[in-house]
């Protein structure tokens, strides 16, 4: 018979069969995240929203900043909102140690739940990724109620993922603090709890204009040569402080190896941001959408 008939235990006739062995039914981790949450918010002090999630999510890139606080005694208090989304919302977070003067600013980006998500541009996007189990594929393809939860989740790793490496590179991107589910805690961008302005809401002068495209020529570089396109760069993705231009909202981030269309949404970037750039003055011949997309090809090896 062998040990795979000694594992086998007999059932009643009138046992129930299980619905599924060694997975968590939907209804079980609705229950599990409850508990959990319910674990954050118990005991916090007053003031505070909840206890700090640092020790229960995955989390950012060594060396991580100074001014991040990672003690495990720290709580987090929500302050507003600072943006809403089609897939997610983004909340300004501050997370401080008790009795201290230790704290920072972070920006809560939240999937938001699976009632109201409107994943509608994800099919071209997740071509490339692929998931190990076939049950998870076909929940996905299929767009159940687990599928679209997988894909809120699959598109978190992916934003974080993708700002971790990014970050390393020396990109430029906030830094990405932890992900638990489809929570991402990010490095805020702004003063004050004041946001950075996106790119589309400035005017910049003709030096100004000049400098934030050569800014955006280096950074878009370093995604092309780490074999990523942004999927969805606008002038809204891109922000402005100091000076300095930042790259977010990168959860459609496209392997543009794996993806089979990955040159398409590469060339596509560059030619939105492109256009912007030539709307406020910009002159044709230092920003030519050809000739960056051919610079951005070679560098991620598709040339």
């Amino acid at each position: 018979m062998g040990w795979r008939a000694k594992r086998r235990s007999r059932r009643g006739d009138d046992e129930p069969a299980p619905n599924r062995r060694g997975r968590l039914t939907e209804e079980a981790r609705d229950r599990l995240a409850q508990l959990r949450e319910d674990a954050q918010v118990a005991d916090v002090p007053d003031g505070a929203d909840r206890w700090s999630t640092w020790g229960d999510a995955d989390q950012g890139p060594e060396p991580r900043p100074e001014w991040l606080v990672t003690e495990l005694s720290a709580v987090d208090r929500e302050l507003g909102i600072l943006k809403t989304g089609k897939e997610a919302d983004v909340f300004l977070l501050e997370r401080g140690l008790p009795g201290t003067d230790r704290s920072c600013l972070l920006a809560a980006k939240r999937y938001r739940s699976n009632d109201h998500r409107m994943f509608h541009r994800d099919a071209g996007y997740l071509e490339g990724r692929r998931m190990k189990r076939s049950r998870e594929m076909r929940a996905i393809e299929n767009r159940t109620s687990f599928g679209r939860n997988l894909i809120a989740e699959q598109w978190a790793v992916a934003e974080f993922s993708a700002l971790a490496r990014l970050w390393q590179l020396g990109a430029p991107v906030p830094y990405p603090v932890q992900r638990a589910g489809t929570e991402l805690l990010l490095e805020f961008v702004g003063v004050d709890g004041a946001a950075a302005p996106r790119l589309a809401q400035l005017r910049p002068e003709p030096d100004e204009l000049l400098d934030l495209w050569r800014q955006l020529v280096d950074a878009l570089g370093v995604l092309a040569s780490a074999g990523m396109a942004h999927g969805d760069l606008s002038a809204f993705n891109l922000m402005v402080h100091d000076g300095r231009l930042v790259v977010i909202d990168l959860p459609q981030v496209v392997d543009v190896v794996a993806n089979p269309r990955g040159a398409e949404f590469l060339e596509r970037d560059v030619r939105n941001v492109a256009g912007w750039f030539a709307s406020r003055g910009l002159p044709p011949d230092v920003g030519d959408p050809r000739e960056l997309t051919d610079l951005l090809l070679d560098h991620a090896g598709l040339r």
